[in-house]
């Protein structure tokens, strides 16, 4: 699908029941949610898009890489397919842009899972926060001039003398670093990740605003075994929405819906068939917004 000149490529499956979007996380694209689809698509309508700068989508050296952007692509795309609303799941940096969706679309947001998200605290690993370096670009380029199976066998050779690390970690690192050889995808990665991340941390902070999804289902899942970013950022925001649900999948990393896809597909399913999807109004985004502000 074109958008505003611009080239947009998403998966689609199911013909029926509500319509759930997969986002992906940072340098990641939809190939990411293949093994979950299938199951969701038995229940639901999925799309998952591959966002602007990463897999088969555009990568406009000029393009705008906020999540705010992103966020407001969602929203085109729902409309230009014939969808007033969807349920948004959103892995990592996927996690922050569903969040801003539903800040800035609250009357297309159904439910909201966020999936070992972004935005809920500062730490992040420091490989991320490396890229923010000046010069990162240059070390990042001669990364990826390895190809994809020098990159795997070094990557199954950490995975030994780090055994914490999860196979599913690190077989999307590799297929990231694949990617990223590209010029134009790497370009689109650094704009992204020095629009979220800082040598410190992340710079995106979403904890203020969940209040603004009092009405709206929300469920979180994370791994335990997350060593990007800690499953406790979920944890805490869990506390913090007294209405939400948690999945924490023991053992898991940072992509716990490829290292369970049955378990995730089952809790995703179960969500959608125990929740009633919001339906916000200029109204109660007024209410909730005088409300946080007393």
């Amino acid at each position: 699908m074109v958008l505003h000149g611009q080239r947009y490529t998403y998966l689609a499956a199911g013909t029926r029941g509500p319509v759930v979007v997969l986002l992906h996380g940072l340098a990641g694209d939809s190939d990411t949610w293949r093994p979950v689809i299938p199951v969701l698509a038995q229940h639901a309508r999925v799309i998952a898009p591959d966002m602007l700068g990463c897999g088969r989508s555009a990568k406009p050296r000029s393009g705008d890489y906020s999540v705010a952007a992103y966020a407001s692509s969602l929203r085109d795309l729902l409309v230009a397919l014939g969808h007033r609303s969807a349920t948004v799941v959103g892995h990592s940096l996927g996690g922050g842009v569903a969040m801003q969706f539903s800040y800035q679309f609250p009357e297309m947001t159904q439910r909201l899972v966020l999936v070992a998200s972004g935005g809920l605290g500062h730490e992040v690993t420091p490989a991320l926060r490396a890229t923010t370096i000046p010069g990162s670009i240059l070390a990042l380029r001669l990364a990826t001039t390895l190809t994809p199976k020098w990159v795997g066998s070094l990557l199954h050779r950490v995975a030994r003398a780090l055994p914490s690390v999860t196979a599913s970690d690190l077989d999307e690192l590799a297929r990231s670093l694949a990617a990223l050889a590209d010029h134009d995808a790497r370009a689109a990665f650094m704009h992204t990740a020095r629009g979220a991340l800082d040598i410190t941390g992340q710079r995106l902070d979403a904890t203020g605003k969940l209040y603004l999804t009092a009405k709206v289902p929300l469920l979180f899942i994370a791994g335990d075994a997350d060593a990007v970013i800690p499953a406790r950022h979920s944890v805490d925001a869990h506390e913090a929405v007294p209405h939400s649900r948690l999945e924490l999948f023991e053992g898991a990393g940072h992509f716990p819906h490829l290292d369970d896809p049955h378990r995730f597909s089952e809790a995703v399913t179960r969500f959608l068939r125990a929740t009633t999807p919001a339906r916000s109004t200029t109204t109660d985004l007024r209410d909730s917004l005088l409300a946080g502000a007393s």
